[in-house]
């Protein structure tokens, strides 16, 4: 695997060999997330500098997806092609389970489609994301103010749409190791209608990388359960959209299932 996936989708090749801090911390959280902190670090200083532009980003996402895999992670990542075959920008809507897909996406995605995330306003002030995430050109969104919300996303997303540029949105806000339909606002539905694009469904299996309420997005790492990720293809937003956000709603919710998905609300922060 090259600093692009090719092809259709990608499997985690069998015999990946494993790092030596995998045995010597005793298979712990804490072997996997110093590979991540190290890309982070490295990816801080070029954002500081102003150098960490599309490129960067999509090649420090691919090169934790490879340090992770010798970490025992496993990807099975599909529908790739569904992406290729967009014409213009589109506002991918995708679950959110953990910190590991706003960590790949932007690998998957920034090299066939230039993107950027709707994100919570206070990661823009982070110690160390908060230089990252500026140098993305994000739209911050607040979750307590749920209009102004409406508004920045209506207008910047409609703004960077318009530039070429498409958008991932998380509409359950949280990470959470469940799926609910009721949790899942339409948001990103809106914005496409809005902007004349289409809709990418993302659906995201990645409790390989577990949350926790104590050390926020560093929960257990799982080395026993897949990453899965599957594009939908694309859709046409008609009306309000009402259609295609149960559409999306579907697509996730059956391939949770066929994952082994849980269905029960419960959400960290």
């Amino acid at each position: 695997m090259e600093d692009t996936i090719e092809g259709d989708s990608y499997d985690t090749p069998d015999g990946i060999k494993r790092y030596a801090s995998e045995y010597l911390m005793l298979g712990s959280r804490w072997s996997p997330y110093s590979k991540f902190f190290e890309v982070m670090f490295q990816s801080r200083r070029l954002a500081l500098r102003g150098l960490y532009d599309d490129e960067a980003w999509a090649r420090s996402s691919i090169e934790i997806l490879r340090r992770l895999e010798r970490c025992g992670a496993k990807l099975h990542i599909s529908g790739l092609d569904n992406v290729r075959a967009l014409s213009r920008p589109a506002v991918f809507i995708s679950n959110h389970m953990s910190t590991f897909e706003t960590l790949l996406l932007p690998g998957i995605i920034n090299p066939i489609r230039p993107c950027t995330y709707v994100v919570k306003e206070k990661l823009l002030n982070g110690l160390i994301w908060g230089p990252i995430m500026r140098s993305r050109d994000p739209i911050s969104v607040t979750r307590t103010d749920a209009r102004k919300d409406l508004e920045a996303v209506m207008q910047g997303g409609a703004e960077r749409l318009a530039k070429g540029r498409s958008i991932i949105i998380f509409p359950q806000g949280t990470r959470t190791d469940a799926f609910s339909r009721a949790g899942f606002n339409s948001l990103g539905v809106k914005l496409a209608s809005r902007a004349g694009v289409p809709v990418v469904a993302v659906a995201v299996k990645t409790d390989y990388w577990g949350n926790s309420p104590l050390f926020r997005g560093f929960g257990p790492v799982r080395r026993d359960r897949p990453v899965m990720i599957q594009f939908a293809p694309a859709m046409a937003v008609s009306g309000r959209g009402k259609a295609e956000h149960e559409a999306v709603l579907d697509f996730i919710e059956g391939r949770l299932r066929e994952w082994g998905g849980q269905m029960a609300e419960t959400a960290v922060d």
